[in-house]
């Protein structure tokens, strides 16, 4: 009984390790024994460049610009030829657009303000980073408008 009790104890133990197969995880060339490069696959995931954002320094030439100073305003997401235009004047907020032809130096800005005042400024960009212009406000001040990055 011993001997039947062990010979079927043996035969369940064979016939379950039967089953079991040992599978490779990754594929190797016979080369080196590396890993496959043509197997191999990566993707990677790049975060977002930062967007630039240009300083626009409007400086007076008349005397009504002289009685609201230097004003400092920014030209954000400049993408594709067209930008966000904003700057502040005294307690007047102004916000806008900035455009530019795609391959042209040449572009406009319009603003208007929370107090109904408004500008147009046109502008001439002579390399990627640096321009000049000069700017009208509703109110008559003048100012010539400097470009950088």
């Amino acid at each position: 009984m011993l001997k039947l009790k062990a010979g079927l104890t043996l035969s369940a133990l064979c016939a379950g390790l039967s089953g079991c197969y040992v599978v490779p995880m990754q594929s190797y060339s016979n080369s080196n024994n590396s890993l496959n490069s043509a197997n191999a696959s990566a993707v990677a995931i790049l975060p977002p460049l930062p967007r630039p954002v240009y300083t626009a320094r409007l400086y007076p030439v008349n005397e009504a610009a002289a009685a609201l100073g230097r004003v400092t305003g920014t030209i954000s997401n400049p993408e594709r030829g067209h930008g966000e235009f904003s700057f502040t004047v005294g307690s007047e907020s102004f916000s806008g657009e900035a455009t530019r032809e795609p391959g042209s130096s040449k572009g406009r800005a319009n603003a208007s303000g929370n107090r109904g005042g408004f500008v147009k400024c046109d502008y001439t960009m002579s390399s990627t980073s640096l321009g000049t212009g000069s700017c009208l406000f509703s109110g008559g001040a003048r100012y010539d408008m400097h470009v950088s990055l």
